[in-house]
């Protein structure tokens, strides 16, 4: 049997969608709440230069949208992960510092060169690959130093620097920074931190040893901005707090934040059942009284986790109600019995306020078993970003 094949579409029907989303499963960013927690995060660091961090598409922020915000508000580092990301930057007209953390450069130091760049390095064939494009397109090669003090995860050891600056000097590489990473400067238990600290100075003396003094010197994360001003060196590296989330219940006290990131959706089906109806794939929820249910266009698909199966929240009317039955790729099921005739199209708020209530990102964190920060850069690029301009 031959298919009839399909009518050309109408170009009117075409031009009359300007791209707008459809499903109305959305998240609003709050580029002023980013402005205001960079502002806030300043006052913390002191004398020190702030990194914002805006790798991952900041967060699942939008890394060109907050970028722009921060840039204006007068920053003038930012950290990514990947060479992509930087370059994403740069071609979206960002002009402040770009510092890639990832140290995957693959071939391309090239790239790294020409679209200005710098890159942590902590292997000899960083230096070398970083050498020879530099010097192919004429300019200098630049680069910050990583130390393994106790992540355990890139960078060399303390014992290597004297080594490494040496070869870094064979090669032409200059070294304008030195940084490690703070493996848990969010908990009570500071002693790794303190270590840390402790190589990190032995670190910088070695550098001064070789004759070398770096004008970046960079410890800090979020939660070491905060109180760790011993640990600030010359440049912090705030990441989460950025977004309005904390790296831990302790700092809510500490400093000022605003939530930037609201996740809603809309309701697109009400339907009564009895009791002992079952909801979803596997039968795991089954009514247990007459039941009203709603269903919400989003899934796992776009980052809800399906481990929050009769187990997560959202917010409609500003009231809590709960996940009911198994989370599927596009859609989700919620038990509003409790609220009085709801509709078709009303409002639930998956992440974020509604009303006087609120879903936090460590609370839903904390229902799926995980962290905020999986949670933030969880959230697929299917779900449009709508900006809110400070």
């Amino acid at each position: 049997m031959a298919f009839p094949e399909p009518a050309a579409p109408s170009e009117s029907i075409l031009a009359s969608w300007d791209g707008s989303p459809i499903r109305p499963t959305v998240v609003h960013i709050d580029l002023g709440a980013i402005r205001d927690n960079f502002l806030e995060l300043r006052a913390f660091a002191g004398p020190a230069e702030l990194l914002p961090i805006v790798k991952a598409d900041a967060y699942g922020h939008g890394a060109v949208p907050c970028a722009r915000v921060l840039e204006a508000a007068g920053a003038r580092f930012f950290g990514v992960a990947l060479t992509e990301e930087g370059v994403e930057l740069r071609r979206a007209g960002i002009r402040s510092r770009i510092l890639v953390l990832g140290g995957a450069y693959g071939d391309r130091y090239d790239l790294l060169v020409a679209e200005d760049l710098t890159p942590l390095v902590f292997r000899r064939e960083h230096l070398e690959g970083l050498a020879t494009a530099a010097r192919a397109q004429g300019k200098a090669a630049v680069a910050h130093l990583k130390v393994d003090t106790g992540m355990g995860r890139i960078g060399i050891a303390p014992s290597e620097v004297g080594a490494f600056v040496d070869a870094a000097r064979t090669f032409g590489v200059q070294l304008e920074g030195v940084a490690t990473h703070f493996a848990n400067a969010d908990l009570a238990d500071s002693g790794l931190t303190e270590r840390q600290i402790g190589l990190m100075e032995g670190v910088v003396r070695t550098l001064s040893s070789r004759g070398l003094k770096p004008r970046w010197i960079h410890l800090a994360n979020s939660a070491a901005t905060v109180t760790r001003p011993d640990a600030h060196g010359t440049l912090v590296r705030p990441g989460i707090m950025l977004y309005g989330a904390y790296p831990s219940e302790a700092y809510r006290e500490k400093i000022r934040l605003r939530p930037a990131l609201r996740w809603s959706t809309r309701i697109t089906h009400v339907k009564r059942v009895p009791a002992g109806t079952p909801v979803s794939y596997g039968a795991r929820w089954v009514a247990k009284r007459p039941s009203v249910i709603a269903t919400l266009p989003v899934g796992y698909a776009d980052g809800y986790p399906r481990c929050l199966t009769n187990v997560g929240q959202v917010l409609v009317r500003g009231r809590r109600v709960p996940i009911t039955g198994t989370v599927c790729m596009d859609q989700c099921m919620i038990d509003v019995t409790d609220i009085d005739e709801p509709s078709v199209g009303e409002e639930a708020v998956l992440l974020g306020p509604q009303g006087e209530a609120e879903i936090r990102a460590d609370e839903l964190a904390a229902w799926a078993g995980t962290i905020h920060y999986e949670i933030f850069c969880g959230i697929g690029p299917r779900v449009p970003r709508i900006f809110v301009d400070p």
